[in-house]
């Protein structure tokens, strides 16, 4: 997948002082004439796509095989582990599901997670059985990304700690990494927190540390 590393905008006439530096405020990609492009911001690095997978345990490898042909090869998986902490999926996909969390080898642009998040989702109707009314899915796929002060989920709803970021998509800050491990937040979902979910978030940070370079 490619990524999105430069950003074409046009110069507001609008211009702000921060601190003691000076900045230039740019207009929207929706208002773009050509003309000037930008960077993005040295602080916005790239980071390390994984996505969480929710599903039946017979369907799990090709759930993966679909998300390597979309994403690339994975790198690294976590242990599979029965999903038991709520019945909210149940209704719309049966019982008996499973969690897994996965992760691309290639990084990825922070503000492509958006269009990952569609992309995921067209991946979920994949795997819609046709013709049935009451099982509307079969499978649930998470992207989000991983840096190493933090965890993002893309979410499509909004609460009181998501930030909306594009395309109807918010991010949702969901660990945070404070005296050598990733914690949970007072929102973290139960899966986020068991010893095999921050098992492989604390191996894919040191993947991540090893592979980005300098």
């Amino acid at each position: 997948m490619s990524s999105m590393n430069n950003i074409h905008v046009r110069p507001c006439q609008e211009t702000k002082i921060w601190m003691r530096g000076h900045f230039r405020i740019y207009c929207s990609r929706s208002s773009i004439t050509g003309g000037t492009t930008v960077k993005e911001a040295p602080g916005a690095r790239n980071a390390k796509l994984f996505i969480a997978i929710l599903a039946p345990e017979n369907l799990l490898a090709a759930v993966e095989s679909s998300l390597s042909g979309a994403f690339g090869p994975l790198d690294l998986k976590s242990e599979v582990f029965p999903f038991s902490f709520t019945d909210y999926y149940e209704t719309e996909m049966g019982s008996g599901l499973y969690r897994r969390f996965v992760a691309a080898e290639s990084l990825i642009a922070q503000h492509t997670l958006p269009e990952i998040k569609h992309r995921t989702n067209q991946i979920e109707g994949q795997f819609s059985p046709a013709g049935e009314r009451t099982l509307r899915r079969r499978i649930n796929v998470d992207p989000g990304y991983l840096t190493p002060a933090k965890i993002v989920l893309a979410s499509t709803k909004d609460y009181a700690h998501r930030i909306y970021l594009d395309q109807g998509v918010f991010g949702d800050l969901h660990l945070k990494y404070q005296q050598g491990a990733y914690q949970p937040l007072p929102w973290t979902y139960p899966d986020y927190r068991t010893r095999e979910a921050l098992a492989f978030f604390a191996e894919l940070r040191r993947l991540y540390l090893r592979d980005r370079g300098p």
